[in-house]
């Protein structure tokens, strides 16, 4: 008969063993979902690059769209690690920033691309919209007015001066060098500062 203090271990071990496999999953959905359109990949697709079998996902994740979710939630989960910077620190905020699209800018450029047809895709990227306009209210809260009117207007302001859309305009469409293109951010975060302008 087992013992108890077996029971536990191999419970233990099973559980890892799953989350091991969710984790492959959602790695091999992120991989050809950031390098090919949503539709184009299918639950076999999947499975293959994972090493599992198309049930394994089905009973993880249920299918296409909710693999879809798991794997945006994850996604943002990463981003808010790896986009800690010091507030105010315009210079070390453009450069976390940058750093992350130079990552994954293609792959969201990608993802946005297929809103209008893909629901998983919008849920994600409504979701990351939020994230990043919250992260704007952290990392700029020196400088935002309070509630009101005025902050929603500077928040506007920071948000098109950050979006990766200027991230592609200027390292993809006019091919500035990631420097340049960060000075440029620069000028554009220190232009719109709400301390140092005199709007009517």
């Amino acid at each position: 008969m087992e013992s108890e203090a077996r029971r536990p271990y191999r419970m233990g071990a099973r559980a890892a063993a799953m989350e091991a496999t969710r984790t492959r999953v959602l790695e091999a959905a992120a991989t050809l979902w950031t390098q090919r359109w949503y539709d184009d990949v299918t639950l076999q697709h999947l499975a293959d690059e994972a090493g599992v079998s198309v049930q394994t996902i089905v009973n993880h994740f249920g299918g296409k769209d909710e693999l879809a979710d798991a794997m945006a939630d994850r996604m943002a989960s990463q981003t808010a690690v790896t986009r800690q910077a010091p507030t105010g620190d315009v210079a070390a905020i453009v450069a976390i920033l940058f750093e992350d699209y130079e990552r994954h800018g293609d792959a969201n450029l990608l993802w946005i691309a297929q809103i209008d047809r893909v629901p998983a895709i919008a849920r994600a990227a409504a979701q990351a919209r939020v994230q990043h306009r919250e992260w704007l209210e952290r990392v700029f809260a020196d400088r935002l007015p309070e509630p009101g009117p005025a902050r929603e207007h500077a928040l506007n302001l920071h948000y098109a001066a950050t979006d990766v859309y200027l991230w592609k305009l200027w390292r993809r469409d006019l091919g500035l060098s990631r420097e340049d293109a960060e000075h440029g951010m620069r000028d554009l975060l220190t232009s719109i500062d709400p301390r140092k302008r005199n709007d009517e």
